[in-house]
Formats: C-alpha cells, structure tokens, sequence
C-alpha cells in the first residue's frame, strides 16, 4: 500500500484529495490544526472506503514542533500502516490574507511566512528521512502567484517562494528518485478566506466569469488532480507548476 501524509487534511482542498488518494487504494496521514471531530469524520471515511487512516494534530506555523511531529508520524506509520516509511506529501495546509499591502501588519506577514513557506521549507526537511526513494511531493500553490488581485499581495508573495522552492528541492532530491512539482488551484468553492467564493453569489459569479470552462472551482476539481499527479502515469513530471483553475483569467 502507498501511503501519503497530508497537511490540512481534514477539510477543504486537503479532505478531497485524501478521498481521492483513499478511492485508489492509498492510505492516508492526515493533519489538522483544531478541527479534531473534521479530522476524525474525514479518517472514518476513508476507512468506509477500504482504506486506512490515521489523524494527527499539527500547526505547520510552529516549526519548532516539526521533529516531535516527525516521531509521532514515524510512530503512527508503524502502528497503523505497519512500515516507518510513506511515499507521498502534499504540503497543503494554509490559512488566507485579504488585505492591501500598505494596510498588512509586519505580524499579519510573518504568519504567513510561518504556515506558507517556513513551514513547507523546514517541515518537508524534517520528513524526508521517511519519505521512500521514488517518492512525489507536492507543494501547493495559488493561481494567484500567476494573475494579481487586489488585497491578496502577501498571501501570493508566499505562493510564488514555494514555486520557487519547487524546483530547487526537485534538483536536489531528484538522485533519490523525489519528485517535486506544484499544484496551483485557482478560487474554490470551499470555507478558505471565510468561504467567499461558495457563499458569496457575487463573488462565485465574478470567478465563474473568470474562468474559461465558466464556474469557480470545486474542492473535487483539486482532490482528483492530487490523485492524477501522485500516480504513476505522470511519474515524469517533475519540478513544474501546474494549474488547476479551470481557465481563469487567461
């Protein structure tokens, strides 16, 4: 059985793709920072689907828990998966920022640079020893470091470090194998930034006439790219950017 550990995994973007990787036979490693009864619900239905499944507790904003997160994830893999080794990370978990750059406090950006790129950068670093050789990492982006809205500067700054990142951990990983790629979604219809793109009409519109194939996204549209990216058949994609946006603002 492959085995992938997911950040955020609990809801959202982070909760389909764990589906999706649960509906091809792989198990799953999820994460969540406070949403423990999600996180729970996501893991039973991952084992309802012939998987197994297993939640840990983590804030990918405190780096300094990363090596007491690497020994329980190792302690877990053995429990639950009976190996200390997995094959898959999807760096996903993330928190949203709408605010212009001249009204963004320096704190406001340092949280960002804690759970978007400190956290990605040193957390991957600390499970690497676990990760098997011929394993896929992907790093999650945003269509956002591609096209510009107003009031999302610092959040895309932090997505377009990661894309950067990227290619440099492909370069060194690749004489093991790694593959490291990034998936970029464009507006999804979940409860990220306060679920404006779901529960707004208005704003669902506008992305919908964004957007080439004419809707905003749907956390589906993302878990099923995860699966497709991780699986054999595009093991020779490595080191890309690739966005999953349906079209927008082409």
């Amino acid at each position: 059985m492959k085995i992938a550990i997911i950040t955020g995994g609990s809801r959202g973007l982070g909760r389909s793709a764990a589906l999706h990787l649960a509906a091809r036979g792989v198990g799953v490693l999820l994460t969540y920072r406070g949403a423990e009864d999600e996180a729970d619900k996501t893991v039973k239905e991952i084992e309802k689907a012939g998987s197994k499944a297993a939640a840990l507790r983590l804030d990918v904003g405190k780096s300094a828990t990363f090596p007491d997160f690497a020994e329980q994830a190792k302690e877990t893999l053995v429990k639950v998966f009976a190996t200390d080794r997995f094959d898959y990370l999807l760096n996903n978990a993330g928190t949203g920022l709408d605010k212009k750059s001249t009204e963004t406090t320096e704190q406001e950006f340092d949280d960002l640079v804690n759970v978007h790129f400190k956290g990605v950068f040193f957390l991957t670093n600390q499970l690497l020893p676990l990760l098997n050789d011929g394993g896929r990492i992907l790093n999650v982006s945003s269509g956002l470091a591609r096209f510009s809205y107003p009031g999302k500067a610092a959040y895309a700054a932090m997505k377009g470090a990661v894309e950067v990142l990227t290619r440099y951990q492909a370069k060194e990983w690749g004489e093991r194998g790694i593959a490291v790629n990034t998936i970029a979604p464009g507006a999804i219809a979940t409860d990220f930034g306060g679920g404006a793109v779901r529960d707004n009409p208005e704003v669902n519109k506008a992305i919908a006439g964004a957007t080439a194939l004419g809707r905003a996204g749907l956390p589906e549209d993302i878990g099923a790219a995860v699966a497709a990216l991780f699986s054999s058949d595009l093991g020779w994609v490595n080191g890309q950017r690739i966005e999953v946006s349906g079209g927008m603002m082409l």
